[in-house]
């Protein structure tokens, strides 16, 4: 049975669909959407890594910015476009060739982290970029996006559509058999294509560390592709909680958890982020700070830990052998791909050490813990050049 939600959450296209299928309804990032249906969420987390899940990810911040004055010129309007959003951000988008995404960092003046987005460079759009951000946040994103724009460019949103997300090892099958073309992207690429009359955005991505899809459709169109999707007998919907521990497992960091307004991308782990030509201008917001922190000066690192006992939750400390605390959780629970508890979370950086053993704080209690590489489960994506 659905629980009710509440007046003032938005609802994305596919609400009633969710409703319909016994979904447990709670908010999230403003919006009233899934967290389980009734097989559970270690039921659906298990499906996704055998088969293949559907996620609805509407209340994500899809959107298109594309410049007002177009040369013609491909690679010049490209160009252009990328001078816009790169100020912004620690991405090389300028080097992106048609068809490729890139995951970056809006970034604040001191390097702090104002959230995680996907760029993406769409080959028969030129002048034209896509871009999605996190539901939480995506109001100031946007604005910050639409006012680097002034008058150069367009943001049109499209989060009045619905955002579908396909992932698992059978999820490319389930696509050839929907749109047959799009299972030759490789992994962060992005296409537009026609289904069923419809323009629709395609990129081989996702949050859960398997293989996959995100589809762009209009909102008019959502639940029919809902529809048809969960008409395969590989595909069935799962809700948020799934979705967490999928992407907790696979070792990737949550905006507003393990990301915040302090977090840097060299503290975060996400350094791959920075991209080289960036690093090498020192063109991009807080440069000092995370150039120094790249080169050592760091205070704390996100590190992967696995627990031993009950999960340890956000907020959770982390002690050293000793008893000291050292740092903190931001993200943390049980993970049922390997029948343990897992955390993500910051200690100093003399700790960070693969193998060091550690303790974490459960409800008062020390549980020994020890750091590991991250992911804790493999990444299954599927690489191919553009």
């Amino acid at each position: 049975m659905a629980e009710a939600s509440s007046e003032d959450l938005l609802q994305t296209p596919l609400y009633e669909r969710h409703v319909a299928a016994g979904g447990r309804i709670v908010p999230f990032g403003g919006y009233a959407l899934p967290v389980q249906y009734p097989t559970g969420i270690m039921t659906e987390h298990k499906w996704t890594r055998e088969h293949a899940g559907l996620f609805d990810v509407s209340h994500m911040g899809p959107s298109f910015l594309t410049l007002k004055d177009r040369s013609g010129d491909a690679e010049a309007d490209h160009a252009a476009i990328s001078a816009i959003i790169e100020p912004l951000i620690c991405g090389d988008i300028a080097g992106l060739k048609p068809g490729q995404m890139r995951y970056t960092l809006l970034l604040n003046a001191e390097g702090g982290t104002i959230d995680d987005l996907m760029v993406g460079r769409l080959a028969d759009r030129p002048g034209t970029l896509y871009v999605v951000v996190n539901a939480g946040t995506k109001e100031g994103d946007f604005a910050l996006i639409a006012q680097a724009a002034g008058d150069k460019a367009v943001l049109k949103r499209a989060d009045d559509g619905g955002l579908l997300a396909l992932q698992g090892p059978e999820a490319v099958d389930v696509m050839a058999a929907l749109i047959p073309d799009a299972t030759q992207l490789g992994f962060m690429q992005v296409r537009e294509f026609d289904w069923n009359g419809v323009p629709v955005t395609v990129s081989r991505s996702g949050y859960t560390g398997e293989d996959g899809f995100e589809i762009l459709v209009p909102g008019h169109m959502s639940v029919a592709l809902w529809d048809e999707l969960l008409v395969d007998p590989r595909v069935k919907p799962i809700g948020l909680g799934a979705r967490d521990s999928l992407r907790l497992e696979a070792g990737l960091p949550l905006y507003g958890h393990d990301l915040d307004e302090s977090v840097s991308p060299i503290e975060a782990d996400l350094g791959f982020a920075v991209s080289k030509r960036r690093r090498e201008a020192a063109d991009f917001p807080g440069a000092t700070r995370i150039l120094a922190e790249r080169d050592g000066q760091l205070t704390r690192k996100r590190v992967g830990l696995i627990v031993q006992g009950a999960p340890a939750r956000e907020g959770a400390d982390i002690l050293d052998a000793a008893g000291a605390a050292i740092g903190v959780v931001t993200s943390g629970g049980f993970a049922p791909s390997l029948g343990k508890a897992i955390a993500l979370g910051f200690v100093a950086p003399d700790h960070t050490a693969i193998g060091t053993k550690l303790q974490v704080s459960v409800r008062g209690r020390a549980q020994p813990a020890e750091i590991v590489s991250t992911p804790f489960v493999p990444h299954r994506y599927f690489r191919k050049s553009v």
